[in-house]
């Protein structure tokens, strides 16, 4: 994932590390292989390649927030850090089998 701290963000530019055109269809918002011409916006015509550099005015850059979802470990307020977590199947197979142990 691309860290904009270093430089300022220009979707007129590349991506610094794999060279992808950041403002292209695949990089807006408003990108939908489902809808008319691949946009949810009223584009008059189908705009291709979707990851080439193009100048729609519709265009608004597509931000992805990654949610954590690692289990945590961290004592909450209350309780004291001798509590065992609850236990956790590491494994999806053994998880599968235990639902059907006669």
């Amino acid at each position: 994932m691309w860290c904009g701290a270093h430089q300022r963000f220009r979707p007129q530019r590349q991506c610094p590390k794999c060279a992808f055109e950041l403002h292209s269809c695949k990089q807006c918002r408003f990108f939908d292989s489902g809808a008319q011409f691949e946009c949810t916006q009223p584009v008059p015509e189908r705009i291709t390649p979707k990851d080439a550099k193009n100048t729609c005015k519709f265009y608004e850059f597509r931000t992805t927030v990654e949610k954590d979802t690692a289990p945590t470990s961290y004592a909450q307020k209350g309780t004291t850090a001798s509590t065992p977590p609850p236990p956790r199947h590491n494994d999806a197979r053994q998880a599968f089998e235990d639902l059907f142990k006669k």
